[in-house]
């Protein structure tokens, strides 16, 4: 219990409210429910904490006022409802809000907003500031003009990041179930509720591969997937039922609801959030068993002696992924020193030899360990 009393003590906090959460199976607004969420979050404003919203629900909406009965495959219609939906949905949340004197900002993101280092600053400092207005950010992905390659995914990964970038104190994530079982409790009846969780596992993750809603976008996999996020970044995340009365009120008041996500103990320092979950990587660098063990072990840089081959073409500066060069399982993240091209020719090599190779040498890392982040 004394983990949960713990948030008592939040002052920022992240609420991500999903497509179940927001509408009924046959996708339309459960406006009843809405309506008491929005209560519960401005009363959190009230509290004198820093709220931020991650909704979705703007492709659901779009599709249910244009008669739809599950969501759309193609990007260019899928678009297209966002664009109709998001309107009512924030016209929706500001009328709700405005009940209780609260102003609210829309904020719609790319992934793109977040892959460049000036522009992940910039997205932060807009939400900061909005927080320092005293005003409640209404975040969703902007799917009206997000191409694939540029997609979140799913509005849980948003919300961790969201979580993540403002340095919030917790995440809570509404749902439609109580929280993460130890199996599909609509399948299993003797599925149990996992109260806290301290390490997600390979069975956590198999037994929550099912979807959501025909409306919504996730699943618990998805869920499970922002836990990691946030605990890797020192953030608790709770996952609790969003049709419960006074849920958000009874989370932060330390009750034993939904599923705690114990953090890391430490935070991550910002630059180093930017590269784990803030960019996407850019290629691969393949490495050797030493290397895999100086850098999760020993705290060690990546040096060119430890690196097998590269897969893709980057420059200096790129964001990366580094593997063990037998499974291809990703063991860190990291910003080269030298491009793709550059680490081909240096690969097995000591650091002593990269001046004679490359005719200049800059560094002795091919990552230096201030620009690496792994999980653990």
């Amino acid at each position: 219990m004394s983990r949960r009393k713990n948030l008592k003590a939040c002052r920022r906090v992240v609420i991500k409210i999903g497509t179940s959460t927001l509408t009924y199976s046959n996708g339309q607004l459960n406006l009843q429910r809405i309506e008491r969420l929005v209560r519960e979050l401005a009363d959190l404003h009230n509290r004198g904490m820093e709220v931020l919203l991650v909704s979705s629900g703007a492709i659901g909406v779009g599709a249910t006022r244009m008669g739809y009965k599950k969501i759309p495959r193609t990007m260019p219609e899928k678009q297209a409802l966002a664009a109709i939906g998001q309107g009512a949905l924030v016209q929706l949340y500001e009328k709700l809000f405005s009940e209780y004197n609260k102003t609210v900002a829309q904020v719609l993101l790319t992934r793109g907003d977040l892959d460049e280092r000036l522009r992940y600053l910039n997205a932060t400092n807009a939400l900061l500031a909005i927080l320092e207005l005293g005003v409640i950010p209404i975040i969703n992905e902007n799917d009206t003009v997000v191409v694939e390659e540029i997609k979140f995914g799913d509005n849980d990964t948003l919300s961790a990041l969201v979580a993540s970038i403002v340095d919030a104190d917790l995440l809570i994530i509404l749902s439609d179930v109580d929280g993460l079982y130890d199996s599909d409790p609509r399948v299993n009846k003797e599925a149990q509720l996992q109260a806290e969780v301290d390490e997600i596992t390979p069975m956590m993750e198999e037994n929550s591969k099912n979807r959501g809603s025909s409306f919504a976008s996730g699943g618990m996999l998805t869920k499970l997937n922002a836990a990691r996020i946030c605990m890797a970044a020192g953030i608790p995340m709770i996952i609790a039922n969003g049709d419960s009365d006074n849920i958000i009120r009874r989370v932060m008041d330390g009750k034993e609801i939904g599923t705690l996500f114990i953090p890391r103990e430490e935070k991550m320092q910002a630059r180093k959030k930017w590269i784990a979950f803030g960019t996407l990587p850019q290629g691969q660098v393949l490495v050797d068993a030493g290397a895999e063990v100086a850098l999760l072990q020993k705290g060690k840089s990546l040096l060119p002696s430890g690196v097998i081959t590269v897969e893709g073409d980057f420059d200096r500066g790129t964001v990366v992924a580094v593997a063990n060069a037998d499974d291809k399982r990703e063991i860190a993240r990291g910003m080269v020193n030298y491009s793709s091209d550059e680490i081909r020719l240096i690969a097995g090599k000591k650091s002593s030899e990269i001046e004679k190779i490359l005719q200049g040498k800059d560094y002795d890392e091919v990552i230096h360990r201030n620009n690496l982040w792994v999980e653990y």
